[in-house]
C-alpha cells in the first residue's frame, strides 16, 4: 500500500500531517464562522496533547493497526465520514480513537458512551433548567450561559481549527431511536440550542462551557463545525443499524487480536516483563477464543493476578478468570 496518501500512519509518533488534509469534497464542507478554542485540541503541544490522553498514553504509542484500519481511518479523514467499527470486547476498537488523537495532536478524546437511556441531547448539551430558576427565586438573574454545558458531540462540533477526535462508545446498547436521531446531526454537522436561540434578539453572544471544561461563545443560539470531528461509533455487533446510518459511515470490522497484538496490548498496560511472563497465558486466551466468547480485559486480569499469585494457584486462578462469556452454547 502506498503511504503517500496516508494521514494517519499508524506510527505511535505525533506528527502534524493533519495540516496536509486536502480540502473536503463539496458535499462535506461545512463553515462554522470564526474558529474558536475550544479547550484542548486545536493548536496544542504534543506534550500537551500526550498528558491529556492520561491512561490511554501508552496503549496509543503502542498500537499498530493492520492495513484496513488504516485505510479506514484515512477515509474516514478525507471524506470527514464517521467511522463505524465493530468487533467483540478488546479488539481494540476505542483503543484506535486514542491511537489517532494521540498521532495527529488532536488533543483529548472525547467519549459518549451509551445506554439504554442515552438521548441525543445528552450529547449536544445540557440546560440545568431548576438550577436557574431557584437562582431566580432567591434573587439572582445571573446569564443564561451560566445554565448550559456541551456534551461530547456537542463539543466536538464546535468550529476548531482541526477536528476533535470523539468516541461514541457502545452504539448497539442505545435504545432503538438514537441512531436515526443522530442522523441529521452527522450530516449537517451542526445543532441549535433552543434555549439560546429564543433569547438571540437580546443575548446573540452567550458563553457557555463545553464537555473539556472550558468557555467558549455560542453566536445566535447554533453551533456548526468547521472541521468536521474524527468520529469513531463501535459496536459489538449485538444488533443491525439502518441504511440510513450505515450509508453515512466508512465501516470497519475488525477481527480477534492476534498474539503479537494482544501481547502489545499487555505490554501497554502492565509492562514488558508482565507480557513476557504471561506469554502462555496469551497463548491458551488465543486457544479458547477459537471456540468460546472470551474478552481481553480476562486475559489482562489473569496475567496480572497470576504474576502476582503463587504457583501453584496460577492455572486454577487463570481458568477462574477467563470463563465463556457465551454461557448459552
Amino acid at each position: 500500500m502506498s503511504e503517500e496518501w496516508l494521514i494517519y500512519r499508524g506510527v505511535g509518533e505525533p506528527h502534524d500531517r493533519i495540516d496536509e488534509l486536502p480540502p473536503p469534497p463539496p458535499w462535506r464542507d461545512f463553515d462554522g464562522g470564526p474558529p474558536v478554542e475550544a479547550g484542548p485540541g486545536s493548536e496544542e503541544s504534543a506534550t500537551a496533547a500526550t498528558r491529556r490522553l492520561g491512561a490511554h498514553r501508552h496503549a496509543a504509542e503502542l498500537h499498530r493497526p493492520e492495513p484496513e484500519e488504516l485505510e479506514a481511518v484515512n477515509a474516514a479523514l478525507y471524506l470527514r465520514r464517521p467511522l463505524l467499527v465493530t468487533g467483540h470486547p478488546g479488539t481494540g476498537k476505542s483503543t484506535l480513537a486514542h491511537a489517532v488523537a494521540h498521532e495527529l495532536k488532536l488533543g483529548r478524546v472525547l467519549r459518549w458512551p451509551v445506554v439504554s437511556r442515552t438521548v441525543l441531547q445528552e450529547g449536544l448539551y445540557r440546560y440545568d433548567a431548576i438550577a436557574r430558576l431557584q437562582d431566580v427565586q432567591l434573587g439572582g438573574a445571573p446569564g443564561i450561559g451560566r445554565y448550559i454545558r456541551l456534551g461530547p458531540l456537542g463539543t466536538a462540533l464546535l468550529p476548531t481549527e482541526r477536528p476533535r477526535v470523539l468516541l461514541i462508545d457502545e452504539l448497539d446498547k442505545s435504545d432503538i431511536d438514537l441512531p436515526n436521531d443522530l442522523l441529521n446531526v452527522l450530516e449537517e454537522g451542526e445543532f441549535a440550542i433552543p434555549e439560546l436561540e429564543r433569547v438571540a434578539d437580546i443575548e446573540p453572544e452567550v458563553q457557555v462551557l463545553t464537555d473539556d471544561g472550558a468557555k467558549v461563545t455560542v453566536r445566535d443560539g447554533r453551533i456548526r463545525c468547521r472541521a468536521f470531528p474524527f468520529i469513531i461509533l463501535t459496536s459489538n455487533g449485538e444488533r443491525e443499524f439502518p441504511a440510513a446510518l450505515l450509508r453515512r459511515c466508512i465501516q470497519l470490522k475488525l477481527g480477534p487480536p492476534g498474539e503479537k497484538r494482544l501481547a502489545t496490548m499487555v505490554t501497554a498496560h502492565l509492562g514488558e516483563e508482565a507480557a513476557r511472563l504471561g506469554a502462555d497465558l496469551i497463548r491458551e486466551f488465543l486457544g479458547r477464543a477459537q471456540t468460546e466468547l472470551v474478552a481481553a480485559d480476562q486475559l489482562l486480569n489473569a496475567i496480572y493476578l497470576t504474576h502476582h499469585a503463587a504457583p501453584p494457584t496460577r492455572e486454577d486462578l487463570a481458568d477462574l478468570l477467563i470463563q465463556r462469556l457465551d454461557r448459552s452454547r
